[in-house]
This record gives C-alpha cells, sequence and structure tokens, in this order.
C-alpha cells in the first residue's frame, strides 16, 4: 500500500510540474509575442510617419539600394569576366611555358611576325624572364624573326633564323598581310603562316623535335595589361629589361662623327597627312640645321607602315642606300647606339633607343593606342639605366619653337 501511495504522489509532482513548465512557457510566449507586436506597431508607425514626412527618404533609401546592386554586378563582372580568365589563362600560359622547357633539346622562339615596338618592348624582356624562370640555357634557343636582329638577342640565345633568308620580301609582306587579314596581327594564336614557318626552320635544323615558344604565349599573357585591365606590376613580373648591347652589327656604313639618327613613318600614331608631313619636314629642317642628321628610311615595305622621306634638306644622310631586307632593323639598331639622339615616330624602335643608351624624343599625332605602351615604357627606363625618354605632340609645332640639340650621348663609352 506505501508503495502505491508513493507512485501516486510521484506521479502527481510530475503532473504538477508540467502543468507549472507549461503555464510559465505560455507566460514567456505572451509577451514575447507582445513585445513583437509592439515592435511591428513602432515599425509600421514610423514607416507611415517616414512615408507621410520625407518622399526623398525614399528616394534616398532605393538610390542606396540601385547602387549597392551595380557595385555588386560590378564587383561579380570583374570576377567572371576578368579575373576568372585570367587566372586561367596565367595557368594555361604556365603549364605551356614549363612544356617547353622541359628537355634538353632546341626550343625554336618565334617565329616573331608582328610589330617592331611589341618585340622590343616586350618579347625580348619576356624571354629573358623566361630563361631565368625555368632555368632555360640560351643555347637551346633559337630565335625566328626579320631584319637580322639577331643582336638584340645576344643575351637570350645563341642562335638565328632569318625569315628573309626563308623568303623573299614580297612573299613574305603578301603572306604576312595575309595573316593579319585572317585577324592575326598581334599573333594572338598560331597561323597558318607561322606553321608553315616552322616546318621550314625545323627542316633547317635537322631536328623535327624541336619544340616551340611561340609569341601567342606572350601576347595571351600580356593582353589584359593592354586593355587596361592589369597593373603593370604584372607586366614587370612577366619581363626582365636590361640595357642593350648590340655588339659587333655587320654592314653599319661609314657615319659622321656626331649625328642625330632619324626615323619617321605613317601610321597610327602619326597618319600620312599633308600637316604631318609640313610640320615634321619643319622639326628635319631645325635639327639638321644644328646636327648631321642620318635618315633610318629603308625604301622597303614588309608592313603597313611607311616610311615618310624627307629629301632635299641640306646635311640629312639617308641610309637607304646602304641596307639589305635580311639586315635592315639590325643595323638600323646599331645606327641608334652610335647616335647622340634619337627623333622618331612614337614607337617600333623609339623604344628601343632608350635602352641602347641613346637619348630620345618619340613624337605622335595620336596618342589613343600608344597609352599603356607609353606608361609601360616611362616606368619602365626610369627604374633602370635607360637614357632619357621624352614624347611630343606633333601639333605642339605650331605653337613652340622647337631645337633638339644633339649634345653629348648618354650612353657608356
Amino acid at each position: 500500500m506505501r508503495q502505491r501511495r508513493d507512485l501516486r504522489l510521484a506521479l502527481r509532482n510530475i503532473s504538477q510540474v508540467i502543468v507549472n513548465r507549461a503555464a510559465k512557457l505560455r507566460r514567456k510566449l505572451f509577451h514575447r509575442s507582445q513585445r513583437s507586436l509592439k515592435q511591428v506597431r513602432e515599425t509600421s508607425k514610423a514607416l507611415r510617419a517616414s512615408a507621410r514626412g520625407s518622399v526623398d527618404a525614399g528616394r534616398d533609401a532605393a538610390s542606396h539600394v540601385y547602387v549597392g546592386a551595380v557595385r555588386t554586378a560590378r564587383y561579380w563582372k570583374r570576377i567572371h569576366v576578368q579575373t576568372t580568365p585570367r587566372l586561367l589563362t596565367d595557368l594555361s600560359v604556365r603549364r605551356e611555358l614549363r612544356r617547353v622547357a622541359r628537355g634538353d633539346g632546341p626550343i625554336i622562339v618565334g617565329p616573331w611576325l608582328s610589330e617592331v615596338g611589341y618585340e622590343v618592348l616586350y618579347w625580348v624582356p619576356f624571354l629573358r624572364w623566361y630563361c631565368d624562370r625555368y632555368g632555360v640555357d640560351p643555347s637551346r634557343l633559337v630565335v625566328v624573326s626579320r631584319g637580322g636582329v639577331a643582336s638584340w638577342y645576344r643575351d637570350v640565345a645563341t642562335r638565328y633564323i632569318e625569315l628573309l633568308d626563308l623568303y623573299d620580301v614580297p612573299t613574305f609582306a603578301a603572306r604576312n598581310a595575309e595573316r593579319q587579314r585572317q585577324g592575326e596581327q598581334k599573333q594572338h594564336a598560331m597561323a597558318d603562316f607561322d606553321r608553315e614557318i616552322l616546318s621550314r626552320v625545323r627542316e633547317q635544323l635537322g631536328d623535327e623535335r624541336a619544340t616551340v615558344c611561340h609569341p601567342s604565349v606572350m601576347f595571351r599573357l600580356l593582353r589584359q595589361f593592354w586593355l587596361g585591365n592589369e597593373s603593370l606590376q604584372y607586366v614587370q613580373e612577366h619581363t626582365k629589361y636590361v640595357r642593350v648591347d648590340l655588339g659587333d652589327v655587320p654592314g653599319v656604313p661609314v657615319l659622321p662623327e656626331r649625328f642625330v639618327a632619324m626615323k619617321f613613318y605613317s601610321g597610327k600614331a602619326i597618319p600620312a597627312t599633308e600637316r604631318n608631313r609640313q610640320l615634321l619636314r619643319a622639326l628635319v629642317e631645325r635639327v639638321a640645321a644644328e646636327s648631321p642628321v642620318v635618315s633610318l628610311d629603308t625604301g622597303l615595305a614588309v608592313d603597313e607602315h611607311q616610311d615618310l622621306l624627307f629629301d632635299g634638306i641640306p646635311g640629312v644622310m639617308h641610309l637607304a642606300s646602304h641596307l639589305t631586307p635580311q639586315r635592315n632593323l639590325g643595323v638600323q639598331a646599331a645606327v641608334i647606339q652610335r647616335a647622340s639622339a634619337f627623333v622618331g615616330t612614337c614607337g617600333g624602335l623609339a623604344w628601343l633607343a632608350p635602352l641602347l643608351g641613346t637619348k630620345t624624343l618619340a613624337v605622335y599625332a595620336d596618342d589613343e593606342l600608344l597609352a599603356p605602351h607609353l606608361y609601360a615604357a616611362r616606368q619602365v627606363y626610369h627604374g633602370m639605366d635607360a637614357a632619357s625618354f621624352t614624347t611630343l605632340d606633333v601639333r605642339a609645332f605650331d605653337a613652340v619653337a622647337f631645337s633638339f640639340h644633339a649634345g653629348s650621348s648618354t650612353h657608356a663609352s
């Protein structure tokens, strides 16, 4: 009997505890619901007051939401449209560079078919970085370019194959122009003409297993900088700039003891308008009145650029008669290195001149396509032992009397 009484008492106590806790929970939920209702009423009241009192506040709130959405969209676009493709490109290029660097066989570097400016300002410095980064012995590299520019690669490669020995000038110009019409002017990918050249180079080397470091890897890697989506630091992380010593270049004619080297050609930087011709001729006349001038005109037509010729000016020596297609660029560079100064169209050899130790005046009439290259060149030259690099808008000739005196050379003797 006692056990039954104890069991009933225990059950009653347990039931009471359950009832008490249920009551407490109801009270807690009730108070919480009252607070929530109060908050809802206050919020609703505040919103009604805000709506009645200030339409501008609502507009500001909408504006903040819109701006936030736009910023979020831009951030998302930057990740998916800019950052992600660049990272994927980096990985792809680095895999290719590592693959090419394996082993100890020859590496064909090229063929270089694009503009001179990209070659001297980016391609050669890129190859220096490549050899350092992947431990490639320069004796493995076989450079393929045109115009006798083996001296530009002296510290990069020991072998050079001249494209204009493989093709005559008209054939090379026509085939290269066809390649450009197919959308491959900047060699972002390997075209049929590239493959044909590489086949001939392998045949000349007698080694079909030679790997290729094609310019497309550099163009793919640095493209975002040229488009304005990447910093200059990214370029500097994949290039190595040094002063260039051309050594003994064959075919250089007898030159004046002191002179200014000059090269003007038409293109995007200086359109071939009659007014531009008049202004540039006036500049040539002023320079020639103070110093002998060696004009680096070639008489060759291998790309879309055309030399601007200024005949009949006293004190101007023309280089064309001393050049052959197979060595024209190499000789021009050697003349620039011996000059007291270089004056010419902004682009091409104007990027090389400061690296040769020759003070430079780069002239342009339209700098729309020059902006990233000007920025890169100025920063690179400032950070190394390069000669002075000055730019001038040709339209300033009308407003400013200009005189470029051939003073002492800034490169080492």
